[in-house]
């Protein structure tokens, strides 16, 4: 009793109090706000304390790439290590945290969105709910993809080290490389899911996009060569060459829809000297 009567206490329930005028007092944005970020905290210290006992199959799941890299090359030219009292110890935080930040992220997300929806217009929550959709699965495909391309690239990378040396990969800066490879998929096959949406907003026309094609393939490259934390060319063109195809595809979207804009467009049919209806 004195448990759930403390957890109403922080946590309380999220209201919406409307005001004569039609609008939420400041201190009732700041209630709702509280109540938001300590749900979204403890979704993350529950999912960390679930990760703590699931920690053997989520390090194998992080282990695979570098191993499978490490069978690819020769014997003994690489060895996964920690370093200092303390490194094992981090690494259970690092890995621990990290899927909670990513099992809990349902939840969290949910209560961003929750915290803005009211404020947006009927349109515009129908195409949050769109990108919400859309975006997810692509961020996860974006993910997938990386986790698989990640030993081939750690192979051309630890290649590198000379004969006479052994590479040790100390494995809480693994980690961090890890994750940010597949954050960096993940982000950038989110990309033109925004340039959909700018489309949608009418800020970018599908002409604009056709005009700018040449550009926009050369700076996936680059974006690619700067998001891929290993730098080597297969990563990059793993990372590249889905992109354009999106972009492709968002280009054709766009046209779709500024297509169906003109058609709906009270203008619709007047040539540029006739008069209009307004």
């Amino acid at each position: 009793m004195a448990v759930s009567g403390l957890l109403k206490l922080f946590i309380g329930k999220p209201v919406h109090p409307v005001g004569d005028d039609g609008r939420m007092a400041l201190s009732d944005h700041l209630r709702e706000l509280r109540a938001r970020i300590l749900k979204a905290g403890f979704s993350v210290l529950v999912a960390f304390g679930v990760a703590l006992f699931f920690f053997d199959p989520l390090f194998q799941l992080v282990l695979d790439p570098y191993l499978a890299a490490q069978e690819r090359l020769k014997d003994g030219s690489t060895e996964a290590t920690t370093s200092g009292a303390a490194g094992g110890f981090l690494l259970y935080l690092k890995l621990c945290g990290l899927a909670a930040l990513i099992g809990s992220s349902p939840v969290w997300l949910y209560q961003i969105w929750a915290f803005v929806l009211p404020g947006l217009h009927r349109n515009e929550k129908r195409w949050t709910g769109i990108f919400a959709v859309i975006a997810g699965p692509l961020f996860v495909g974006g993910i997938v993809l990386g986790y698989v391309t990640l030993p081939k690239g750690l192979e051309l990378l630890i290649g590198l080290n000379p004969d006479e040396l052994q590479n040790l990969v100390e494995f809480n800066d693994y980690l961090t490389f890890f994750s940010r490879t597949l954050l960096g998929f993940g982000i950038a096959f989110e990309i033109p899911v925004f340039v959909v949406l700018l489309n949608m907003a009418g800020v970018l026309k599908g002409r604009t996009l056709g005009a700018h094609r040449p550009w926009m393939i050369v700076g996936t490259f680059v974006f690619a060569a700067v998001m891929t934390p290993s730098g080597d060319p297969f990563t990059m063109t793993f990372m590249a060459v889905p992109m354009i195809v999106l972009f492709l595809l968002s280009e054709v979207i766009a046209r779709l829809n500024d297509r169906r804009r003109e058609r709906t467009s009270i203008n619709a049919g007047l040539s540029p000297d006739q008069a209009s209806p307004l």
